[in-house]
């Protein structure tokens, strides 16, 4: 494979990586967002100091380390950022060795200790919470708050009924107790009355005949409700009436608000579906804090949801198309920017390709959340150009380094395999004291942002599923961006220790 290809590769991916953590990286001193940081950057920081320390000790192939730290973390971008360091010229390779010998290194290191590095941290993040004693279902209900009104998980059932009201004793009951007792926060209630369309909140009781619009999930629609009147059709309402878009939060005054002090249904009359964090889907609570980038997907009227994005952010409806002169611009400003250096002492600094490009990547990622029409690329978008960059870096790399695999393998795969498990176990135990003795973080939180900040997604699963909830989502999230900054920028400078 060509090196211009591998070129074209690693760039995609790089400054993918900057773009996704971008509107997280750039809210560090919001809330929790120092601890998160700071927990993700003693991760990193003892998984740096135990790979470089390792292969010192167990006498380790140069460049090894970097395949150490990439697999012990089961950071990708540490290794591609390791390699290119090599393949481009910014790290000279020690003791004679060719660029394709350390590149064989560093893969063979990252091959090896991936395997643990995945599955061993599953292993711990299981069985941790049973060896301390910590309850994740008790700690993440006390975090969600049993006062949490109609909140519920992420609803995907969405329906729209329409009765017409028969039932004379929901004609002496006022509406606001209506709507407190059965749809208040959590269903978005059109009224039709005289062949006109209302807001329920504008009349004081119903009458008989009035028909009544219902949006909501599937599980609100109880027998009690029901007893309101006939079910009839809600087809001659529906066409034209409902919208569905993506409001993402900019708004410097609601950030750091609850969705329950927010109450959606009755304030802009739509309804929440989801919540979305850094990519990650994590349940609807009325104790649930909004941050800048959370994207609430709703439904309900068009001229509601405008109203919604214009308190809230801004609405994006065309989330299906990538702004492709804003993605170019960045990757060719960030391929710009790792050419730049400055001499200290006699020695060349700078960002190099894989900082330029990362550093790329994260401003038009934060402006992006500030201004979402700006630089827009979906998530699928996003993902391909994430895993297609890094297949075709990787290819490359493995086509030119894979005849040295086996060989080092066989030479050294006990002391990689040793290696790899204490570059993964130490940060962990580390990462945890950290946490709880230092950062005060809930454990149920802890541990979601310890998958983050070693950036496994398999292992929040792990957790959320033993939580019996997404609150260890809120870790992850909080320290997914952090971890991925940093180990992207480890594995740029690791090979010079």
């Amino acid at each position: 494979m060509s090196p211009g290809a591998q070129s074209v590769g690693f760039a995609l991916f790089i400054f993918s990586v900057g773009y996704q953590a971008g509107p997280r990286f750039f809210d560090v001193l919001m809330e929790d967002g120092v601890k998160y940081f700071f927990l993700a950057l003693v991760i990193a920081l003892s998984g740096f100091s135990v790979a470089v320390l390792a292969t010192k000790i167990l006498q380790l192939e140069p460049g090894t380390s970097a395949g150490l730290l990439a697999g012990g973390l089961t950071s990708s971008p540490t290794l591609a950022a390791a390699q290119e360091a090599i393949r481009a010229g910014s790290v000279t390779p020690p003791g004679g060795l060719s660029a394709d010998e350390i590149i064989g290194n560093i893969t063979t290191g990252y091959a090896i200790t991936y395997i643990f590095g995945l599955a061993g941290l599953i292993a711990i993040i299981k069985v941790l919470p049973g060896l301390l004693g910590i309850d994740l279902i008790k700690e993440a209900k006390e975090l969600e708050g049993k006062a949490s009104g109609g909140a519920t998980a992420s609803v995907t059932d969405i329906t729209v009924r329409a009765y017409r009201v028969t039932n004379q004793e929901f004609t002496k009951i006022p509406v606001p107790k209506l709507r407190e007792k059965y749809w208040d926060g959590v269903a978005v209630v059109r009224l039709q009355r005289d062949g006109e369309l209302v807001t329920p909140g504008t009349v004081d009781y119903l009458q008989i005949g009035d028909e009544i619009l219902i949006l909501a999930g599937i599980e609100f629609f109880t027998d009690e409700l029901k007893a309101i009147g006939e079910e009839i059709t809600a087809e001659k309402y529906t066409p034209g009436l409902f919208d569905s878009a993506q409001v993402v939060v900019t708004n410097k005054k609601i950030v750091g608000k609850t969705l329950g002090e927010l109450n959606l249904a009755r304030t802009f009359g739509v309804f929440l579906v989801s919540v979305k964090r850094m990519r990650i889907e994590i349940k609807k609570n009325s104790q649930l804090k909004l941050r800048k980038g959370d994207i609430l997907k709703v439904t309900g009227p068009a001229a509601h949801i405008d109203l919604m994005g214009q308190e809230l952010g801004v609405v994006d409806r065309d989330v299906a198309e990538t702004d492709m002169i804003t993605f170019a611009f960045g990757i060719a400003a960030g391929v710009v920017l790792g050419l730049f250096s400055v001499k200290i002492g006699g020695v060349s600094v700078g960002l190099g390709s894989a900082g330029g490009l990362l550093t790329s990547g994260l401003i038009i990622g934060f402006l992006r959340s500030v201004r979402p029409t700006f630089g827009r690329l979906p998530d699928a978008a996003r993902w391909i150009f994430m895993e297609f960059g890094l297949l075709i870096f990787m290819a490359g790399i493995g086509l030119r380094a894979g005849g040295d695999i086996i060989e080092t393998f066989i030479n050294a795969g006990p002391k990689l395999i040793i290696a790899g498990i204490m570059v993964t176990l130490i940060p962990v135990f580390l990462g945890y004291l950290f946490g709880r003795k230092v950062l005060k973080i809930p454990a149920v939180l802890l541990l979601g942002a310890i998958t983050g900040s070693m950036t496994s997604g398999a292992s929040l699963s792990v957790v959320t599923a033993a939580a019996e909830s997404d609150v260890p989502a809120l870790g992850y999230t909080g320290a997914y961006a952090f971890a991925n900054v940093l180990l992207t920028v480890a594995g740029s400078i690791i090979l010079l220790f």
